[in-house]
């Protein structure tokens, strides 16, 4: 006789834990990808003033 517990690998609370863990890990990649994202166009912005504003 096997007791069965209300945390088994494939209950709805498990599957649900998992999948809110997966999003927050998905979201903070997006952050990080769009704050990465500007800072470089931030740069490349710095880069074309600088050319333009030293071109003879």
């Amino acid at each position: 006789m096997s007791e069965e517990t209300t945390e088994t690998p494939g209950s709805p609370d498990d599957l649900e834990q998992r999948r809110l863990a997966q999003e927050t890990k998905d979201e903070r990649k997006v952050w990080y990808f769009l704050g990465y994202f500007l800072f470089g166009i931030h740069i490349v912005a710095f880069v074309m003033i600088y050319a333009v504003r030293h071109a003879k």
